[in-house]
């Protein structure tokens, strides 16, 4: 009777145990990847807080092309508006706001002036610094996503996570057609900025 009580004991305390620890490090796996999605708003927004003043530049240039301006405009509303939203439709906007900017960047090679412009070359400057972030936060917080989601279905994890509060989660997934236009929408090049410089 005693031994079956104190082995019943060992293994209530060896489950409490197992449910502690994996309770901690779900929880460590969770906030790395709320930061890491918190690190990709940010970066987003302030990609967002570019675009108003490179439209304005452009648009000194190049009056007429109001479609491409209210295109740029909506799709970077959508993005603004996704604060909340879950991975894939931060993704979608994100997409739709990579395509109206690829516009935007064709529309300013026509307007050699506006390729000169400092200012102009300073916004895109920031634009492909902020691009660069965004990749990066996309793949930290893409790493995240795979590291909780593995912990909460190996076994015997995937018994207790959802029992603990824990759902696995959405990765920020760009298109393949779409990662092309990522790496395209910006385009600087320094040596055609110097060769004006000289003239």
């Amino acid at each position: 009777m005693d031994i079956a009580f104190w082995v019943l004991l060992g293994l209530i305390v060896l489950v409490l145990l197992f449910l502690w620890v994996t309770y901690n490090a779900l929880v460590k796996l969770k906030i790395r990847v709320d930061e890491a999605w918190s690190d990709i708003t940010v970066q987003m927004k302030r990609r967002a807080d570019l675009i108003p003043n490179l439209v304005k530049t452009v648009k000194g240039y190049a009056k007429h092309e109001k479609g491409v301006f209210e295109e740029v405009t909506k799709a970077r509303s959508e993005v603004v508006n996704q604060a909340n939203a879950s991975p894939k439709e931060a993704a979608k906007a994100d997409n739709m706001l990579t395509d109206a900017l690829k516009s935007l960047f064709a529309v300013a090679e026509a307007y050699p002036d506006l390729k000169a412009s400092q200012n102009f070359s300073e916004l895109q400057a920031e634009l492909v610094d902020t691009e660069d972030k965004i990749q990066a936060a996309r793949r930290f917080y893409n790493g995240g996503v795979r590291d909780l989601n593995t912990k909460i279905q190996l076994f015997p994890n995937n018994i207790f996570a959802g029992m603990l509060g824990f759902k696995e989660r959405e990765f920020f997934d760009v298109d393949e057609s779409e990662r092309e236009k990522v790496e395209n929408v910006v385009d600087v090049d320094f040596d055609d900025e110097k060769k004006s410089d000289k003239k």
